[in-house]
């Protein structure tokens, strides 16, 4: 088995000299190397921008022991022992870590024990707690320019001894979008190809999709989390954690997949099974609550729940109906009786006349118009005999069959209540 190290990695730059992008804090870069202590930090930036290169050089020109560890990878057991007799942590992928584990930090820092340089991809207003970013100094990098990815690219291929064009390079470059590790991917697989292949003409076609994600919010994004729901409306568990599975090892933030797991439990799931919804809503809390890597444990359980219970999407499909009713004619006034009588200018008004209160009938139900005038009749709410939702409507077909039924005596009547 070959141990040649990716390219990406045998070029990481080893001097601040050698690094390419983020000229804008270049110099405050060369403050902190050469600062006598050097603070906790915060890197965030989009994928392959250079954090943890910049965490590294940081790191090394201390001369402080040091240990680079992803989040994704390590618990926080598991993080206690690497960092015994460390004196910097590199956190790469800071994020994935939950506001409780994220606390595990905070007495680190307070007493200087530990030196964090983290790294993350998401707006640290969002994904660091407030506790733990008071202490860290945060430096925001950018994208590289169509310029800095075209010499990222010209010192691949001469470390590889590559003759790509320079009209290639700068195709290349494009579909790198900004990230230096995918443009060195990029040329690594170009150098493999034949001359004729590497003509600007020729070489987009030969590129997998595999490597086509300078986007990293683009289609495979997209594409894994639409198969994963429709996997999940197909009733298809084996699918369902197949695609969770790539969401999660390809590095999908776990907070999105519990977003999408909710909006399936209350889509696609709906009434065919009320308790999908508050499983998926415990899913977040749990992921939030435990991290990652642990956190797909929880993922998965949901997911299997939700493709094996009884689907029915009536709700949605209801209020879609009722949305293009409301988008095409505008908003019908509210019916009198329906109308709160707040002022004695409002009674004489004939608000709140002849509402029956459905808590004084039998069943707390009775026949009554609740829609406009313009649209009695209109059914929006096309139930279906699936799962809990046929319970449902078999009471409510129950009590309409039963016909018109009299206030019983000492009933509460419309004035008694709104």
């Amino acid at each position: 088995m070959s141990s040649r190290k990716p390219l990406a990695e045998s070029l990481r730059p080893q001097s601040l000299d050698d690094f390419i992008g983020q000229s804008h804090f270049r110099q405050r870069l060369r403050t902190l190397m050469h600062s006598p202590t050097l603070p906790s930090l915060l890197l965030f930036g989009p994928p392959g921008c250079g954090k943890s290169t910049v965490a590294l050089l940081l790191a090394r020109h201390s001369g402080k022991s040091y240990v680079r560890v992803s989040a994704p990878e390590v618990g926080i057991t598991a993080l206690r022992k690497q960092i015994q007799d460390q004196e910097i942590l590199i956190l790469d992928e800071l994020h994935r870590y939950s506001k409780a584990q994220q606390d595990f930090f905070l007495p680190l820092l307070e007493t200087g024990d530990l030196t964090l340089i983290a790294t993350t991809t998401e707006n640290p207003s969002f994904s660091v707690t407030k506790q733990l970013l008071s202490r860290l100094h945060v430096l925001r990098l950018r994208s590289l320019s169509l310029p800095e990815l075209l010499d990222v690219g010209k010192r691949g291929a001469e470390r590889l001894d590559a003759l790509i064009p320079e009209k290639s390079l700068e195709l290349l470059a494009k579909l790198a979008g900004g990230d230096a590790r995918t443009m060195l991917n990029l040329v690594e697989f170009a150098s493999a190809l034949d001359k004729e292949e590497l003509a600007p003409e020729h070489l987009k076609t030969r590129l997998p999709e595999i490597v086509l994600r300078g986007d990293r919010d683009g289609d495979s994004h997209y594409e894994l989390a639409s198969a994963l729901i429709k996997s999940i409306r197909g009733s298809d568990p084996d699918a369902s954690l197949y695609y969770l599975a790539c969401l999660v090892e390809t590095g999908e933030d776990p907070r999105f997949i519990c977003r999408r797991l909710i909006l399936s439990a209350s889509e696609d799931v709906g009434l065919g099974d009320p308790m999908a919804l508050p499983l998926a809503v415990a899913c977040e809390q749990a992921v939030d609550r435990i991290g990652m890597p642990e956190g797909w444990i929880p993922m998965a359980e949901t997911t299997v729940y939700l493709a094996l219970a009884p689907k029915s999407n009536s709700a949605y499909a209801g209020y879609l109906a009722a949305v293009k009713e409301v988008r095409s004619n505008g908003a019908k006034p509210v019916p009198l009786h329906l109308r709160n009588a707040s002022t004695s200018l409002q009674k004489e008004w004939g608000y709140g006349q002849g509402y029956k209160y459905p808590h004084a009938y039998p069943q707390a139900w009775v026949n009554q118009e609740y829609l406009p005038p313009e649209l009695q009749g209109r059914v929006f709410y096309q139930p279906k005999q699936e799962g809990y939702e046929e319970r449902l409507n078999a009471w409510l077909r129950r009590v309409k069959a039963q016909g018109p039924v009299k206030k019983p005596k000492g009933g509460r009547s419309w004035s008694d209540s709104s």
